[in-house]
């Protein structure tokens, strides 16, 4: 078999919707979410899908999606908007939560407990029968049209004493959880996406449950799909097979030196000395 697999296969997601292959019923509990203006929380590995899920949904139900990748030093200012001065005049900028009230879109926040918890506290209005955004600094109370969508997710294993969300917050949502796919829709996902045929597909998502199934090394997680995707692009474009996985799947997992060379012979056993 050529190890450059340049076939393309899988199926084309509709003109202008991003491909997404459920897993389940997700997409189905989506948008009955999305109906009946419930909040939506999606967990999942990191790399699973879930941002792409998010964009799929967004595109499928004709929603504007907005989307924001949380962080230590995000703000309620961040989120809501602040005034702005510019050539010499004080003015008030939407943040991306505003607007996507405004607009009736999906807002998307990315790794939600990444964000200070006295943050995700301005969620609140919005997560209960009142759908409301207090806006403090301009004494604006906007009501959220029904086509507005607050989706939040976050990687479980991540979690901790000091990074998790309040119950408090976690109980205003209906919640989603997705793994990694399971191996024949992971080789079609692969296949599509990295451009490869199914067969080269089909070794490289064998090669990431090997490394998933690890347990004597240190990972924080196994290789993601999105991981297996990238090493198809690379060997899609030219690059061999062994090489591709070694910078793309085990270089990227961990930059312990005994743990490389314990990864490395997974590859080996895997696709072949």
């Amino acid at each position: 078999m050529n190890e450059t697999g340049k076939v393309r296969a899988g199926e084309a997601a509709p003109k202008g919707i991003p491909f997404y292959l459920p897993q389940g019923n997700e997409c189905a509990l989506f948008e009955h979410a999305w109906r009946n203006r419930l909040p939506l929380l999606i967990k999942g590995p990191t790399g699973c899908g879930k941002t792409r899920f998010v964009a799929h949904m967004a595109a499928r139900l004709g929603r504007p999606l907005i989307t924001v990748a949380c962080h230590d030093d995000l703000t309620a200012a961040d989120l809501v908007g602040r005034h702005l001065i510019g050539d010499g005049v004080t003015y008030w900028a939407d943040g991306p939560l505003t607007r996507a009230v405004r607009e009736g879109g999906i807002c998307y926040l990315d790794e939600v407990v990444e964000a200070r918890k006295d943050t995700t506290v301005v969620l609140h209005p919005l997560t209960d029968d009142r759908r409301i955004l207090p806006i403090e600094r301009t004494g604006e109370v906007l009501e959220a049209p029904p086509e507005f969508m607050l989706v939040v997710s976050y990687n479980p294993g991540y979690q901790n004493l000091l990074k998790g969300l309040k119950p408090s917050t976690r109980q205003r949502f209906v919640a989603i959880r997705l793994g990694f796919p399971p191996p024949e829709l992971e080789r079609r996902i692969v296949a599509h996406e990295g451009g490869v045929d199914e067969a080269l597909a089909g070794r490289l998502v064998q090669l990431g449950q090997a490394l998933r199934n690890l347990t004597e090394h240190d990972l924080e997680e196994g290789a993601s799909t999105r991981l297996l995707v990238y090493a198809a692009r690379l060997v899609a474009s030219g690059v061999h097979l062994r090489e591709a996985c070694q910078v793309a799947l085990v270089e990227s997992l961990t930059d312990d030196e005994d743990t490389v060379s314990a990864l490395a012979e997974v590859v080996d056993a895997v696709l072949g000395a």
